[in-house]
């Protein structure tokens, strides 16, 4: 439960939760009709600027990717952790685990299967019953004999990836302001190692997470930034992740934003390079949208880099800072929004919900 907040900073907190979920499917969305292209067929398509707004992906304009799905799921999973907590079970990673095997359902089925009772509100999206080009490492990570083994740092699930599909999805660790740093970091990599083990990958996810949370408390980028890079530099084997972040603020430094500029930073397909290149757009972007086109339009992982983009602007600045004709026109945006509602009702008034038929069926947890 959070402290005794003001009104004014529970608004305060609901705005950058939805900023953050929102600003992140946003990026995610822009980027996914291009998330395979070179740039230079980008322009060639789209006009030098690149892309400028959403493109047809998956059948429509505004298409989330599994990104987005992931992301969802990582709230359903902390929700559940902390409605488990109240009854005197507490392992987040238990329970984002179950949520990302929930996940991984809407991958395989065609649709909800009724006869599962942990599925909750989220489990019973139809429209989230979709493949949308999810990384190898999160399904394999996911599926086989053993899939219900809780992956470790000790022992972690595929020990050699460190695919973006680590960091894509940790924002919302983040966003659990009342955590100290140091626990938000390390349930990110926790909750990491459930499908990615190679060092690069979990630290890179934690470090994301780190700068969300510094700026969902009202801290600057550059301050999350410097707390991850000490928080890195305690762990070992974290000097490809603290390269990239130094890498990235390099970049800031080094003269006017541009397509080639990031791609200096990589392409985005592995976790490192996906976290610079989302930071770097973030850090001189004149505005959100500004930012989000930035962190799109380059030969890449398109869409990831968007989605990291998206949710430390939004985090950073807010849901009402978002460009209102991409808001409108997002795929997903009204399951969003009532998701980004639910955590921050769990966050911030849990134990008055806990005896509530309703929310229990919204949110089983075992018993």
């Amino acid at each position: 439960m959070m402290p005794l907040w003001s009104r004014a900073q529970q608004q305060e907190f609901r705005s950058r939760v939805r900023g953050c979920l929102l600003g992140g499917a946003i990026g995610d969305a822009l980027g996914a009709g291009i998330e395979f292209e070179p740039l230079e067929k980008i322009r060639a398509e789209h006009g030098e600027r690149g892309v400028t707004g959403y493109v047809p992906a998956y059948g429509r304009r505004g298409a989330v990717t599994d990104d987005t799905q992931m992301t969802m799921w990582t709230v359903d999973g902390l929700i559940r952790a902390h409605i488990s907590r109240d009854g005197g079970a507490w392992h987040p990673p238990s329970d984002v685990h179950r949520a990302y095997l929930r996940w991984y359902a809407t991958q395989q089925d065609w649709g909800p299967d009724e006869r599962r009772a942990d599925l909750g509100w989220l489990g019973r999206e139809e429209w989230l019953y979709a493949r949308r080009a999810p990384g190898q490492a999160c399904l394999s990570g996911l599926s086989g004999p053993d899939a219900e083994r809780l992956g470790t740092v000790e022992e972690p699930r595929n020990p050699h990836s460190k695919g973006c599909g680590t960091v894509m999805r940790a924002a919302p660790f983040g966003l659990l302001t009342a955590w100290d740093p140091s626990l938000v970091f390390q349930l990110a990599v926790e909750c990491s190692v459930l499908t990615h083990g190679h060092p690069t990958g979990y630290l890179a996810a934690g470090a994301f997470a780190v700068i969300v949370h510094s700026v969902a408390r009202g801290g600057t980028l550059e301050e999350g930034v410097h707390l991850a890079l000490a928080l890195l530099s305690e762990r070992p084997r974290h000097e490809e992740t603290t390269a990239a972040l130094r890498g990235a603020l390099d970049a800031v430094r080094a003269g006017t934003p541009s397509a080639e500029r990031v791609e200096e930073l990589g392409e985005g397909w592995v976790a490192e390079e996906a976290l610079a290149i989302g930071l770097y757009c973030a850090l001189v972007a004149e505005d959100v949208r500004s930012g989000l086109l930035l962190a799109v339009n380059h030969s890449g992982d398109s869409d990831s880099t968007g989605s990291i983009c998206g949710n430390l602007l939004g985090a950073l600045h807010g849901e009402t800072a978002l460009p209102p004709e991409l808001v409108a026109e997002l795929e997903g945006r009204g399951t969003l929004l009532e998701l980004a509602d639910d955590f921050v009702l769990e966050l911030l008034h849990g134990p008055d919900l806990h005896g509530s038929p309703a929310w229990a069926g919204r949110y089983p947890v075992p018993s």
